[in-house]
């Protein structure tokens, strides 16, 4: 394996350099990122097209995850339920150590290869799961043993990593590869990696829930009404579907809940 990612930075004497410097210099880096991402795009497709055939089945996703990998998993599987209006044990965010190591470390956490397994058994998991470990380094123990296990029980399984030709990428049957190149702070992957890696998270979730018919054209008609905020938004799509102004179609999406309710009983005439 090719360890790109401990590999040292471009960028030399940062303790000697100005703000001004040091921020030009992460710049240049992150913009190298999405261009990475796009390499990586066939191999994104085929990991999304593979997932979305086993959750219309009622298969369920789950991201394991060590560190700033694992947070970026919680992350993405907490913000599924209030954007698209899933429930939440459809995608499902697993960080070695347990939900404490996702504001403090927790020593020696990822080191444990036996330990991911041992966390996804708790949810009963089915063949028709998907299991997608996530791993900067691509040797993480704890995505490494995880992996190995979901395939010997039949699960379908991915990965993003930022090193070609990782441990973590030979365990995974659709491995997702974002090469970003050395880090502006060496060996610091919550840089360009994890920004590589939320970059390709983003487009796994929410690529599958269009896929899953969790959009209608470009709205996010599933959403939960849980602030102000989206509520008013909410209020603003029930209008452009309907034609109603604004204080009628807030009374229709409060009283049906979704936007996609809202919207389907007035087209359909049932308001009675």
């Amino acid at each position: 394996m090719t360890n790109i990612t401990e590999q040292s930075s471009n960028h030399q004497n940062l303790d000697q350099t100005s703000v001004a410097d040091l921020l030009v210099g992460m710049n240049e880096e992150d913009k190298s990122v999405p261009l990475a991402v796009a390499a990586a795009l066939p191999m994104v497709q085929a990991l999304i097209e593979a997932l979305v055939a086993r959750m219309q089945q009622g298969g369920r996703l789950f991201y394991i995850g060590a560190g700033t990998s694992g947070r970026l998993g919680v992350v993405d599987a907490s913000e599924c339920p209030p954007t698209f209006g899933v429930p939440h044990g459809l995608v499902i965010g697993i960080i070695a150590g347990g939900d404490s190591a996702i504001r403090k470390a927790v020593e020696f956490a990822e080191d444990d290869e036996a330990q991911a397994w041992e966390d996804i058994l708790a949810y009963q998991p089915t063949t028709l799961d998907t299991v997608i470990g996530i791993a900067a380094s691509g040797r993480t123990p704890y995505v490494i043993g995880g992996l190995k296990a979901a395939n010997a029980a039949g699960l379908l399984t991915g990965c993003v990593v930022c090193n070609p030709g990782s441990a973590v990428a030979n365990q995974a049957q659709y491995p997702i590869e974002v090469v970003v190149g050395p880090e502006f702070l060496t060996g610091s992957t919550r840089l360009k990696s994890g920004t590589a890696q939320k970059l390709v998270l983003n487009m796994i979730t929410t690529v599958a829930m269009i896929r899953l018919g969790r959009v209608k054209g470009n709205k996010m008609v599933d959403m939960q009404l849980s602030n102000l905020k989206l509520i008013d938004r909410g209020t603003k799509m029930v209008q452009e579907g309907t034609g109603l102004d604004y204080d009628s179609a807030k009374q229709l999406l409060e009283r049906f809940g979704s936007v996609r309710a809202a919207v389907e009983a007035h087209q359909s005439g049932a308001l009675a």
